[in-house]
């Protein structure tokens, strides 16, 4: 992930990932730009952080790829959600909200 734009905790790639797959299908770059467009273009994800984390999430089970054809009809690998995955968005949303808040309140009582 690259972090130029703004720094993001380890593991959070995969919560984005799991958030953006959340309403639809997408393949590997859908997935870049709904990430960008969801953080409004804070944070870019690179294809060298972003296949790993696929590959791994899919092997988790929280995923998994079918291959399609894209909107420019290119062969792609379209990646969605499975019940375990949508259990696990669920539980990840949960922790990343105590986690905020947590540093939050850091933040305001420092």
């Amino acid at each position: 992930m690259t972090q130029n734009k703004a720094d993001l905790l380890q593991g959070t790639l995969d919560l984005l990932i799991l958030k953006s797959l959340q309403n639809e299908p997408m393949h590997g770059f859908g997935i870049a730009l709904r990430i960008g467009q969801m953080s409004k273009e804070m944070l870019t994800v690179e294809q060298g952080s972003l296949y790993p984390a696929l590959y791994r999430l899919e092997e988790q089970g929280w995923i998994k790829a079918e291959w399609g054809v894209s909107e420019n009809n290119r062969k792609a690998k379209f990646y969605s959600l499975t019940a375990t995955g949508r259990k696990q968005l669920q539980a990840e949303e949960q922790s990343w909200a105590k986690l905020s808040l947590a540093i939050n309140f850091v933040l305001s009582h420092g």
